[in-house]
């Protein structure tokens, strides 16, 4: 019997369910990149994925890694933080995956925060087609976490519901803090 799926587990497989091949995306935090290939996967050759980090470490290694898998040609990295993404993208998108906190296996003073993603959450929505998912994979614990969980679950409550689906994954017995997943669905 297998476990319940932790949280990125959780969102690969929504975004499986929902995001189809040809499909536009945004990786809205490249990191190393697991995320981004993922991705460009899901959508295959017909489809597109944006791909947003601050850190040019994150973005060279992704770059390598989308080289090594054949799969830099539908994808664009770009070397800003998401709360820019309008700024670079002007047609709906089908899917937009947000992985906060930092990146893994480097300086953990660099982190996502509260007044950045929360504005790209909001630019993100605006971007999102009909029908489209969102999905934020949410750390707590790291300086900043819990605050940055708060804002946003405060925000998604007050979304219209005749507007949205939104969902929030969370195990609440486990100490460690994995992970938690808010995915919000925009409705016909």
């Amino acid at each position: 019997m297998k476990d319940l799926k932790q949280g990125v587990d959780f969102s690969h497989n929504l975004i499986k369910e929902h995001i189809n091949k040809g499909a536009k995306v945004i990786d809205a935090t490249v990191g190393n990149g697991h995320d981004t290939q993922f991705l460009a996967e899901v959508v295959g050759a017909k489809g597109f994925v944006w791909g947003f980090d601050v850190q040019e470490s994150a973005l060279e290694a992704a770059k390598n890694r989308l080289q090594e898998n054949e799969l830099s040609e539908r994808v664009k990295l770009i070397h800003a933080g998401h709360e820019k993404m309008q700024d670079y993208i002007s047609e709906n998108v089908d899917g937009i995956l947000f992985n906060l906190g930092y990146l893994p296996g480097s300086n953990k003073e660099i982190i996502t925060t509260v007044d950045t993603t929360l504005q790209a959450v909001k630019s993100g929505l605006e971007l999102l087609a009909v029908g489209g998912l969102m999905i934020v994979v949410v750390y707590l614990g790291h300086e900043g976490g819990k605050k940055e969980q708060q804002a946003l679950l405060d925000y998604a409550k007050k979304l219209d519901e005749k507007k949205y689906n939104v969902l929030h994954y969370r195990f609440i017995n486990q100490s460690s803090q994995p992970p938690q997943v808010l995915a919000i669905k925009k409705r016909n």
